[in-house]
């Protein structure tokens, strides 16, 4: 995709989803990836993914020049967490700008937070993380980790351009590693990586979605 669809945008909401019933993993097990505590939660939901997307960040991970290890933040978020962040950041934007009608609101809320009942992270099927060194250091990206477009002016955008050569180069790194393993980005986040989900599937030419929503038991 050379232009930048919005989760929002009809043509994912339109894809359907085959559920193909594959399991939750808790990818705090084996030890492989490193974890970073910033969303962790008392249930531990933030860790889990589904059983194919961990393969292929552990893939992802043996692409990394030596010395890089992908620094895993937050996998799946239930429904209601998904929820209730779509809702506090459009409050914000209808706040910042009372002339918005709704359809606005809601698009320009999904530069950042996707739509809960499309939402890849409630699927299992999305991972937010960044790039470190061996001992957990993060390396620079540009921005920090779920910074907004306003915040960051536009910077947490994949491939902005108001942002220095090392971090465009580290972002370079990120995403040979995670395309290399069969993960797609979604544009105005850096860090949002998924597999299986609608948007995979408008990416990827697939005719429909592997993994639907899903409530942790």
């Amino acid at each position: 995709m050379n232009e930048i669809i919005l989760m929002s945008d009809p043509k994912i909401v339109a894809l359907p989803v085959q559920e193909c019933g594959e399991r939750l993993v808790d990818v705090r097990r084996g030890g492989s990836l490193l974890l970073d505590a910033r969303r962790e939660d008392p249930s531990g939901a933030f860790a889990r993914l589904r059983e194919g997307v961990h393969d292929r960040l552990l893939k992802a991970q043996t692409l990394l020049p030596p010395g890089l290890r992908l620094l895993f933040v937050e996998g799946y978020r239930p429904p209601s967490l998904q929820r209730q962040y779509f809702e506090q950041y459009a409050d914000e934007l209808r706040t910042d700008h009372p002339d918005w009608p709704h359809d606005q609101v809601r698009s320009a809320a999904s530069r950042y937070v996707s739509p809960p009942e499309i939402a890849p992270h409630s699927a299992g099927a999305a991972v937010d993380l960044t790039l470190a060194h061996a001992d957990g250091s993060e390396l620079d990206l540009g921005t920090r980790m779920n910074a907004s477009p306003e915040e960051s002016d536009g910077a947490c955008y994949t491939h902005a351009a108001n942002i220095p050569e090392d971090a465009r180069a580290n972002r370079d790194i990120l995403r040979g590693a995670l395309t290399g393993a069969g993960l797609v980005n979604y544009p105005t986040e850096w860090w949002h990586w998924s597999f299986g989900d609608r948007y995979w599937a408008l990416a990827t030419g697939a005719p429909a979605a592997l993994y639907g929503p899903r409530t942790l038991d």
